[in-house]
């Protein structure tokens, strides 16, 4: 009688990978890639992740005119707030799954969802999301690369607490990269690219009148990178764009939430700055542009 091979640890795989059960037939182990090549295939893993990463931020900027509801929280036993899963549909729905649960994250923490000060661990937010611990462990390294998070040995990750100091050199350093460009930009770019934006600085102003920081950060940020995105340099906006996402997350010391009015102020802003770039009225754009950056 010939004798089966040795039945592997997990032969079921994960749900929804289409990895049939393979029962007790045997298996032939491959042989083992060599280092080198392994570590080709890795490098180009990581240049597919930016990739997407590259188009997720191309697409949504392309959608912020139609930005819609934002992520909420709850309160759990035991549990700081948390962001709550859509049940008409997953939150993780984007080809890179690192990626989707990046944004939900940083979006939390927009949001005031995930509390300064306060440890969460990569399991508990991944059953959250309705995924492994692993890209919610993966994504919480990247926010602590940013400085949002730091890591807590066997226990998760503490949400950093920033004070009215570091915001105001976030915002000082926002100044000196966005304020000259956007005075070059003025006498050079023509009415009617500035008049391509409107749709992005419109949407800005209907999600500040949610009242929701989170939608409103999104939008924010759209309007912004666009602008830059004219100068055809993209580590600057690449740049500009990772400090003003920085500026965005909640201050701690200080108003716990920029409320409805502060948004619209805000938001009213890119609509003047706007009007002024399409007039072409240089004094006025140079007014309004330092005065919404010394704004914050």
């Amino acid at each position: 009688m010939e004798q089966a091979g040795p039945r592997p640890r997990d032969m079921h795989g994960s749900p929804g990978t289409g990895i049939p059960d393979m029962g007790k037939a045997a298996v032939r182990v491959p042989p083992q890639p060599r280092a080198a090549e392994v570590g080709r295939e890795r490098d180009r893993e990581r240049e597919r992740d930016r990739e997407r990463d590259r188009a997720r931020d191309r697409e949504r900027d392309r959608g912020a005119a139609a930005a819609g509801g934002s992520a909420r929280g709850e309160h759990t036993h035991g549990e700081p707030p948390l962001p709550v899963a859509q049940a008409a549909r997953p939150v993780v729905q984007r080809a890179s799954v690192r990626g989707q649960v990046l944004d939900a994250l940083r979006t939390a923490l927009v949001a005031g969802e995930l509390a300064p000060g306060e440890v969460y661990s990569a399991p508990v937010l991944g059953e959250r999301f309705g995924v492994s611990a692993t890209p919610v462990r993966e994504a919480m390294q990247q926010l602590a690369l940013e400085g949002a998070v730091e890591v807590v040995p066997n226990r998760g990750f503490r949400v950093v607490v920033r004070g009215a100091r570091e915001l105001a050199e976030l915002a000082e350093i926002r100044g000196l990269i966005e304020v000259p460009v956007m005075l070059r930009l003025a006498r050079t770019v023509s009415a009617g690219q500035w008049a391509e934006l409107r749709p992005l600085a419109e949407a800005s102003v209907r999600a500040a009148s949610t009242g929701c920081r989170a939608t409103y950060a999104e939008t924010d940020r759209a309007f912004h990178r666009a602008v830059l995105a004219l100068a055809g340099n993209e580590q600057l906006v690449r740049i500009a764009d990772d400090l003003h996402r920085r500026a965005q997350w909640p201050l701690v010391g200080g108003p716990v939430s920029r409320g409805r009015a502060d948004l619209l102020a805000d938001a009213a802003e890119h609509t003047a700055l706007l009007d002024a770039l399409i007039a072409q009225d240089l004094v006025v754009v140079q007014s309004l542009v330092r005065e919404h950056f010394a704004g914050g």
